[in-house]
């Protein structure tokens, strides 16, 4: 397992990972409908597109394993915690720690005194267990569909 810098080149492959992430492994906690509206088809290319422009811009990173592409994360350097997610055939093998480890590492040197993120009900648990703590429930409106997550927050 390799955590490396993002590459413009990974965006297509990313998004492809965030489609099948969201459609398999949120299943458990989302409706068939605000699964199509978190991570909807046929917006690919759009959303590489976009995706690259911020990743570049974010402190951002791959996990990468025998040329696959595991994981990937993302930071704004504010310390907010964009997009975490692992590839639904690497689930539970340490890989969003591996990322989250690099992210508050990154925070750390940046002097911040905190870092947040607004997670999933299936991404919370994993964030509990990291110390990071709910500011807050919140619901989100992705194409006219309300979609029910967390703000948190850890002080670093």
């Amino acid at each position: 397992m390799v955590i490396r810098e993002f590459h413009a080149s990974d965006a297509a492959r990313i998004v492809s990972l965030f489609y099948e992430t969201v459609h398999a492994v949120n299943k458990r906690d989302y409706a068939q409908e605000q699964l199509d509206a978190w991570a909807p088809r046929g917006e690919e290319a759009q959303r590489a597109e976009a995706w690259q422009e911020s990743m570049v811009r974010n402190r951002s990173y791959v996990a990468e394993m025998a040329g696959v592409i595991a994981g990937f994360a993302d930071m704004t350097n504010a310390g907010h915690l964009d997009r975490l997610y692992v590839h639904k055939d690497y689930q539970r093998r340490g890989i969003a720690s591996m990322l989250v480890n690099k992210l508050e590492s990154d925070a750390r040197e940046l002097g911040l005194p905190e870092m947040d993120t607004e997670a999933s009900i299936t991404a919370r648990p994993f964030f509990e267990r990291r110390g990071y703590r709910v500011e807050r429930a919140q619901t989100v409106e992705r194409n006219s569909v309300r979609l029910d997550n967390f703000r948190m927050s850890k002080l670093l």
